[in-house]
């Protein structure tokens, strides 16, 4: 089982996260905020990933610390599932629509951090989340994981289709890029031997 615990506490959160790469998409999400504990179930649903994440945050000030610190926790949980990561696929890309929302994301699991955002979510809150804090997110989990990611809108002009749109298909790409890949029989999948 490719598995992992993070627990993070620092002066603005206290994390606690389980996390299972092969699982049935079972979440028990409680961030304190709302959206986050939305767009999370449906990352664990979508990728089939059981995650436990408990977060007590500085919501008072803001839900950036909350957001940002939990990108950090998700990212350090898949580095230390996927170990070596041999046998994985390595790569994987989605587009996926999200009613009127187009959303690309491709990945690599490469060991090297970078992000590519390009999402134009037209409005500065949904609820009272911080569209702002989505691009946080990804590069905070993308620094974390040591993962080089791709997030690009193709089309959409609902803030919610395309943050939502942007985390199911975060959640796709990232299950295509973790899926055990018979023919590498255990191989780390580069030419240089490690990831």
């Amino acid at each position: 089982m490719r598995t992992a615990e993070v627990i993070r506490n620092t002066n603005e959160t206290r994390i606690a996260l389980t996390l299972n790469v092969d699982g049935s998409g079972a979440a028990d999400i409680r961030t304190g905020v709302g959206f986050l504990d939305h767009m999370l179930t449906l990352f664990s649903h979508h990728g089939r990933f059981d995650l436990t994440l408990s977060c007590d945050g500085d919501t008072w000030v803001d839900d950036h610390h909350t957001t940002e610190d939990i990108g950090i926790a998700l990212g350090e949980a898949f580095a230390k599932a996927l170990g070596e990561k041999r046998g994985i696929a390595r790569y994987g890309s989605t587009i996926l629509p999200m009613d009127e929302a187009l959303i690309l994301t491709a990945l690599d699991l490469s060991g090297r951090a970078h992000v590519s955002y390009d999402l134009a979510i037209l409005t500065e809150k949904v609820g009272t989340f911080d569209t702002e804090l989505v691009e946080e997110f990804f590069r905070a989990f993308a620094r974390s994981a040591a993962v080089t990611l791709h997030v690009k809108q193709l089309a959409g002009t609902n803030s919610h289709h395309i943050i939502e749109g942007a985390f199911k298909s975060f959640a796709r790409s990232l299950k295509a890029a973790v899926r055990i890949d018979p023919d590498l029989a255990g191989e780390i999948p580069s030419t240089k031997g490690t990831l």
